[in-house]
Order: C-alpha cells, then structure tokens, then sequence
C-alpha cells in the first residue's frame, strides 16, 4: 500500500510539470515567437520607412516578375518569410524599387 503512495507522490508532480512544459512551449511556439516575429518585421519595415505591408511587397515583386500568384499563396510566403528569413522583405523591396526606377 505504501508503494503505490509513493509512486503518486512522484508521477503526479511530473505529469503536472510535463503538461506545463509541453503547453508552456506550445504556447510560446505558436503565438509569442509569431507575435514577436511580426512585431520586429514591422518595426524595420517603419525604421527603413517602408509604408507598404508584407502582403503588398511579396504580390508586387512577384507581379514585377510576371508571375501570377493567389492571396493565398502569399499569406503562406508572408508567414513563412517572417519567421524564417525577414532580410528577405527588404531584398524584394529593394528588387521593386530598383525595377520602378529603371521603367
């Protein structure tokens, strides 16, 4: 009797702190690293005084190179450029930009 005490002296303890991790992460994983990552896109778009979104920058570069693409498809890039590579947003403008100038 007095082991299976002793065993839910332990289990529940690691069960309550493996389900806090696991939510903790998630959480962190899935709104806070997201949240952060926009912030920061938005925050060197408006120090470089860039007034156009992310949406708008990828449409207008690929429509510059003559590639029709469906909103969806740039939510998709937006999300998976401001999480993995930013720099690429400054690139593509700069790429815009430089073609507006040579028109």
């Amino acid at each position: 009797m007095v082991k299976n005490g002793v065993a839910a002296v332990i289990i529940i303890p690691l069960t309550i702190v493996a389900i806090l991790g696991v939510s903790g992460y998630l959480i962190y994983r899935f709104f806070i690293f997201d949240y952060l990552s926009t912030k920061s896109l938005n925050d060197t778009l408006k120090k470089y005084k860039i007034n156009k979104t992310p949406f708008e920058i990828i449409k207008e570069y690929h429509e510059k190179k003559g590639q029709s693409i469906s909103d969806k498809d740039v939510s998709k890039l937006v999300k998976q450029y401001r999480k993995n590579e930013p720099e690429q947003f400054l690139a593509m403008y700069d790429s815009i930009r430089e073609n507006s100038n040579s028109e």
